[in-house]
């Protein structure tokens, strides 16, 4: 594509004590020396109506291409600095400098300038870009699996006028919530129990003539990306469909009970509560009923995870029992009862019933007797040991996600979605609950974690909704998150690309295929935006239009070094644009003030940083490189998954690069922040500094 004409501009506010605390017309003259021909305007207050109207103006009458914004946070008035068909790239003056610096002192000024002129080489070094879009486009849905949450999302996707494939494996539509003998109330204050309406939803799916439904099928294979997948079903006709996206709806099973010996099972009396479930329709209820709660679940041994619906589940049949049989008595036996929402109040409806008694302790054993069932509870709140005697024992087993190998995608890294500890489908669990690591392709209710019915109807909605979201996104040729309407994509230059197999195994949501060479084949469409590929690479063979090797290197290089006589050291910082970089601001915005030493470059993902960098940092004299991340681990999460630990096990080839260079380890820091972190933040970049100044200047100044 031909490059247009770079015509850039900037336009500077002076408002919010950015006046107060540079030099304004030291710093446009920087600016102009930065760049030649460089437009400039300032106002008092940018973002007014008046500073606006400035700011057209001068982008219509000059021809603005690109343009630099040197005011407050980019997270700050985007609307209003979002400018049709110009770049636009912004210089945080306010809470980056001027709301953390000394007001007017030269370290200060200097932080101004350094940072004007990073942006401005940026401007200078990207290219155009022009957005990626699918050759062919479907608007097409597949759901698969008809359960509760296939069945509202299907019916969802043919309301808002999709037409949606619904495929299920067995011969008829409901899954497990079609089984059911009564269902609890949906919301507080009403009948304890309602008849199930699974039948009804089904019944509107089927009638619907946006829903096709493939009964006893199952996919061969889905291949291609977000808005033109191609699916192949196993059925009589071989089918083959275009479809946008995917929801998967696969569900869940019991845990495996026959691993509950110890508790009973097996024995005759003993039962799921699935198999409770089936036995109320015809099954004569005995007189006494005992339900043992969280029976294999929270247990290291069997599943160390609470499945949440279990307790609502016990309870429900718990009044099955004195509806089927008003003189049984029921005993309940729990560890802890969770009751979240409306289900609070239908634990108290149950609680008031005076033959249903609740005992909070840990099953001993279940042994079979001459008066029936002996359960044995200790640590009970009764007394230390209790033995109550029960014609049938019912286990709350907890819930285990069916895998996703049936959804057969050809993908290099591999035919499922990629689980996380509990076998559920992996999703971004703390931002993007619906979003697996394969784009297009939502997971929604059992299968992503446990639930109940009424959550499986809300999770099978929102996960349609998110891939309607995604196919419309994909027609304009945008990212969908976290970097939501992002049009870049990842350009690559095969000619020195040595397929070394790095993007394949390193981008975490399988963007790249490969063929039989190991040679990388992108699908631009899968991309999340992340940028780990570019930092993959040793070759310098991956780049965005606005983020590649060349335009953050230029960035780097434009920053005025002190010579080591100075005493000024000069901290490179590689901020996160998902979490650290927020945690930045906030900082601002609470007036912490951090060291006018360092220099921000906000990265996609720190698993987007390239060791080029760090060499060219190095080289051009910054005293020490910071990189500042997303928290990995259990209780956090990377926005784009794995980014910060990937920066944690690069961390060894840096080392080889800072030994070639013959430089201090020391002079490289990564540190991990939550978005909540700016006191953390204020510490990790003035301890950091205070360390390199006691390390001494870079090797590299004096040369």
């Amino acid at each position: 594509m031909e490059e247009k004409r770079k015509n850039i501009a900037m336009a500077l506010c002076t408002g919010c004590d950015i006046g107060n605390c540079i030099e304004v017309d030291q710093l446009i003259r920087v600016s102009k020396d930065a760049l030649e021909g460089l437009k400039i305007i300032t106002h008092s207050a940018l973002c007014s109506e008046a500073g606006l109207e400035a700011l057209h103006g001068m982008v219509r009458e000059d021809s603005i291409s690109r343009l630099a914004v040197a005011a407050c946070s980019p997270r700050a008035k985007v609307s209003e600095f979002t400018l049709d068909g110009i770049y636009v790239d912004r210089i945080n003056l306010r809470e980056q400098v001027s709301w953390v610096m000394e007001p007017k002192h030269e370290d200060t000024q200097m932080c101004a300038e350094d940072q004007t002129r990073m942006v401005l080489a940026k401007l200078n070094a990207i290219s155009d870009n022009t957005p990626y879009i699918p050759e062919t486009l479907y608007d097409d849905i597949l759901v698969l699996g008809a359960g509760i949450s296939g069945l509202t999302a299907a019916l969802e996707g043919a309301e808002s006028g999709r037409k949606v494939h619904l495929v299920e494996k067995s011969s008829s539509l409901g899954g497990y919530a079609g089984r059911h003998f009564k269902v609890l109330p949906s919301e507080a204050q009403v009948a304890p129990l309602a008849e199930p309406n699974v039948t009804e939803l089904a019944q509107e799916v089927r009638s619907h003539p946006n829903v096709t439904i493939y009964l006893e099928t199952t996919l061969h294979s889905i291949a291609g990306e977000p808005g033109s997948f191609t699916v192949r079903l196993k059925d009589r006709e071989d089918t083959i469909l275009g479809v946008g996206a995917v929801v998967t709806t696969t569900g869940w099973k019991p845990y495996e009970a026959n691993r509950l010996s110890h508790l009973g099972y097996g024995s005759e009396g003993v039962k799921t509560l699935e198999e409770f479930e089936s036995f109320v329709y015809n099954g004569q209820v005995p007189d006494r009923v005992l339900f043992l709660l969280c029976a294999g679940s929270r247990d290291e041994n069997h599943l160390s995870y609470c499945s949440s619906y279990c307790c609502t589940a016990a309870l429900k049949q718990a009044l099955y029992v004195r509806e089927k049989n008003p003189n049984a008595m029921v005993f309940i036996v729990y560890r802890d009862i969770r009751t979240p929402g409306f289900q609070e109040e239908f634990y108290k409806t149950v609680q008031s019933d005076d033959a249903i008694f609740m005992t909070k302790g840990l099953v001993e054993s279940v042994q079979t007797g001459e008066n029936g069932i002996q359960v044995s509870v200790t640590d009970s709140l009764l007394d230390e040991h209790v033995i109550i005697e029960s014609d049938m024992v019912v286990l709350a087993t907890g819930m285990v996600p069916n895998g996703t190998d049936d959804l057969q995608l050809q993908y290099r890294l591999g035919t499922g979605l990629p689980e996380i500890e509990y076998d559920f489908s992996d999703s971004h669990f703390i931002c993007f609950p619906y979003e697996t690591r394969r784009t297009g392709i939502y997971a929604a209710g059992t299968v992503r974690a446990p639930m109940d019915l009424e959550s499986s109807r809300e999770d099978g909605t929102g996960a349609m909704m998110k891939a309607i979201q995604c196919i419309e996104c994909v027609k304009r040729g945008e990212a969908v998150h976290p970097r939501s309407g992002d049009q870049t994509y990842p350009e690559l230059y095969m000619e020195r690309c040595t397929d070394c197999k790095r993007c394949t195994e390193e981008c975490p949501f399988g963007s790249y295929d490969e063929d039989e060479k190991g040679t990388p084949l992108p699908n631009p469409a899968r991309c999340r935006r992340c940028g780990i590929c570019v930092g993959s690479c040793p070759e310098r063979v991956i780049g965005f239009t606005d983020f590649s090797i060349n335009s953050v290197s230029a960035m780097i290089k434009s920053a005025h070094i002190p010579d080591e006589f100075e005493e000024k050291p000069r901290v490179l910082a590689f901020v996160c644009e998902n979490d650290a970089y927020p945690a930045l601001d906030d900082a601002g915005v609470n007036r912490l003030k951090y060291s006018p030493f360092v220099r921000i470059i906000p990265v996609r993902c720190l698993g987007s940083i390239n060791k080029v960098w760090i060499s060219d940092a190095l080289s051009h004299g910054y005293d020490g490189i910071l990189q500042i991340g997303c928290k990995p681990g259990d209780d956090y999460q990377c926005h784009f998954i794995q980014g910060s630990q990937l920066t944690e096990q690069r961390g060894e080839n840096l080392q080889e690069t800072l030994e070639t260079m013959m430089i201090e380890p020391e002079r490289i820091r990564t540190s991990f922040v939550e978005i909540t972190g700016f006191h953390e933040i204020q510490k990790i970049i003035n301890d950091y500094v205070e360390e390199v100044e006691l390390i001494g200047p870079n090797p590299f100044k004096s040369m």
